[in-house]
């Protein structure tokens, strides 16, 4: 029986633990806080006190973290993964950090024997839960084929890119459009409902119109009632974001839409919504100023505000 160790037991980090457990696996772990693998823990993870001791052993290991500073954090130090490694052992990142930390952290794996893949997913709460998330696996052709069936149990799509790196620029490109998306279907939503349709006409029109993508059509039920848990909440939104604008700065691509919606998320987090679900963008837009109404210009026969 394959040894999976799972460091960051979190939101999604807690339900991939929880899929591998389901589905016969040997699963360690460890976390910041235990407590928060209390319900893994009756349902046969081992508890493991450090990362280093997690990937001690195990023939898998997994990270699944916040951020570059949490990854260092789980990674680095006596305590780390990399001190912990085995050098026949796979080690699988799950975290969506910037491209350029995962080529370093993937050079110095190799360096000490073992291989990395990086594989962000795209898939929230629920995908974790059901394993249909969508996988894009960046490293060694052969390391992958040897995880390729525990990706499977955790993804419904698991595609296996050239490198680490391009593993992050995909996924990335996805957050990227996530957001954008859940911002102009809140713009329309919000348009319709201000008219005079009732929101929920308006929902399941649009969610079942050529703009339905899955997204919407999983988020829409959001936009009635926000969850108090989110699936993906506007801080994690916002990282990506930010990361995605850095990349693309450095590779000289314009990104309008990304930054807007950049905006409305800061707007969003002042307001409170730091830690709920993106799909607060709806209320966000709903408690703006109203944009004052045009007349005619007499002047120029455009239009001025009234």
């Amino acid at each position: 029986m394959t040894t999976i160790g799972v460091v960051g037991l979190g939101a999604m980090g807690g339900r991939i633990a929880g899929r591998l457990l389901a589905q016969g696996n040997n699963v360690r772990g460890t976390n910041r806080t235990r407590a928060k693998a209390s319900a893994l823990l009756t349902k046969g993870l081992v508890w493991r006190d450090t990362p280093r001791a997690t990937a001690q052993g195990s023939d898998v290991v997994i990270s699944m973290v916040t951020d570059d500073d949490a990854l260092a954090a789980v990674t680095d130090g006596q305590d780390g993964i990399l001190a912990g490694l085995e050098p026949s052992s796979i080690y699988i990142d799950m975290s969506t950090v910037s491209p350029q930390t995962t080529r370093a952290l993937a050079e110095r794996v190799a360096a000490r024997g073992a291989a990395m893949l990086a594989a962000p997913v795209s898939g929230s709460v629920p995908a974790a839960e059901e394993g249909s998330l969508v996988i894009i696996a960046g490293g060694p052709a052969g390391a992958f084929e040897r995880v390729e069936p525990i990706l499977r149990e955790l993804g419904s799509t698991v595609t296996l890119v050239a490198d680490a790196s391009e593993a992050l620029l995909l996924k990335l490109a996805i957050n990227v459009s996530l957001a954008v998306q859940m911002l102009a279907f809140s713009e329309g939503v919000l348009l319709a409902e201000r008219g005079g349709v009732d929101r929920n006409v308006a929902l399941e029109v649009m969610t079942h119109s050529a703009i339905g993508s899955p997204m919407l059509q999983a988020r829409a039920a959001l936009l009635r009632e926000l969850p108090n848990n989110a699936w993906f909440d506007v801080a994690m939104m916002q990282k990506d974001l930010r990361l995605a604008l850095d990349t693309g700065r450095d590779e000289g691509v314009p990104m309008p839409s990304t930054i807007v919606a950049d905006e409305i998320l800061s707007t969003a987090s002042a307001a409170g919504y730091r830690h709920r679900d993106i799909a607060v963008m709806f209320r966000t837009l709903a408690d703006l100023p109203a944009v004052p109404r045009a007349r005619p210009s007499a002047r120029t026969g455009g239009s001025v505000p009234a």
